[in-house]
């Protein structure tokens, strides 16, 4: 099952007018959601759970300050990547801030625009090629993991991604024309 922005904002707006089950469920997506995102930058299992709970913690503890006009995903990852760049820097004193400061989202608006043109083209494919994307290459899941998700072979799964990114990547030359 793919996690919206449209779902999770639901679920962040009905938290904050006082429903702890949507909050809690709010919660639990993201968590799936932070799991792969530090998972496809932190190698150390044990530091991608630390940094999933500091994530979920500062989240609650911060939610007064969403704008509620606004997306949800990009509030949510622009503060796990400051959870991330904090982790770095407790765990690597030698690592030049420089490098560190890529990692930071210099404008929200983009990422969320991309999302956006990358929905409508995933949109565009077969479910079963979208679904194998999303779940490799955005979720961060394993083609072992993405197979199960789906109920189908792994070379199904290997197939299904190299014929959607052979077919987005046409799809993207043709409307640079």
């Amino acid at each position: 099952m793919r996690i919206g922005d449209d779902q999770l904002r639901a679920l962040m707006l009905a938290g904050l007018d006082g429903d702890g089950a949507s909050h809690a469920a709010l919660l639990e997506l993201a968590a799936s959601l932070l799991r792969a995102f530090y998972r496809r930058r932190i190698a150390d299992a044990d530091d991608i759970e630390d940094l999933v709970q500091e994530t979920l913690i500062a989240v609650h503890e911060r939610r007064a300050s969403y704008d509620r006009r606004r997306p949800f995903s990009p509030w949510l990852f622009a503060i796990a990547r400051y959870k991330m760049i904090d982790h770095i820097r407790r765990r690597s004193r030698l690592q030049p801030i420089d490098d560190v400061e890529d990692l930071l989202a210099a404008d929200f608006e983009a990422p969320s625009l991309a999302r956006t043109d990358l929905a409508r083209l995933l949109d565009s494919l077969p479910a079963k090629q979208a679904a194998a994307i999303r779940n490799t290459r955005i979720e961060g899941l394993s083609v072992a993991e993405a197979a199960a998700r789906a109920g189908i072979g792994e070379s199904d799964v290997k197939v299904s991604v190299h014929r959607g990114l052979k077919a987005l990547a046409a799809r993207v030359k043709g409307q640079k024309r």
